[in-house]
């Protein structure tokens, strides 16, 4: 059974036809700023198992890691659904917001906790990386 999303206005679908990589939750500066002040929660996939209905907006940016990232994002509503990293091409990171069923899977780690304010509620019984995750 396909994994599915969209955005908020539904312009934008997705269909994912594999098991999830890994998740994670991500508390770099840029996450922050989609997140509107939070951390993003992220699932990642293989890229080539994603198909998307509908058109796609993308910022193109270069991370704290120092990789060129390309957030994907729904031109009508705005929604963030993806992110693409150059470095990366094998995987896309999925917005665990976006999906139809975010109970799919749980973050098995935080990252760029250096990164967070000093408020910021991290899950103390994850694994927590102060920049990027391990190779």
């Amino acid at each position: 059974m396909p994994i599915e999303g969209g955005c908020l206005c539904g312009k934008l679908r997705y269909s994912i036809d594999a098991e999830p990589l890994t998740a994670r939750t991500c508390w770099c500066r840029l996450c922050q700023y989609i997140g509107a002040g939070s951390a993003t929660v992220n699932i990642v996939f293989p890229a080539d198992a994603v198909t998307v209905t509908g058109e796609l907006a993308t910022y193109s940016s270069i991370a704290d890691s120092g990789n060129l990232m390309h957030r994907r994002f729904c031109p009508t509503c705005g929604t963030h659904v993806f992110s693409d990293a150059e470095s990366r091409p094998h995987v896309r990171i999925v917005r665990m917001g976006t999906l139809d069923d975010p109970d799919i899977a749980r973050p098995e780690m935080t990252i760029w906790t250096a990164e967070a304010p000093e408020w910021a509620c991290i899950d103390a019984s994850l694994p927590h990386h102060k920049g990027p995750p391990p190779a």
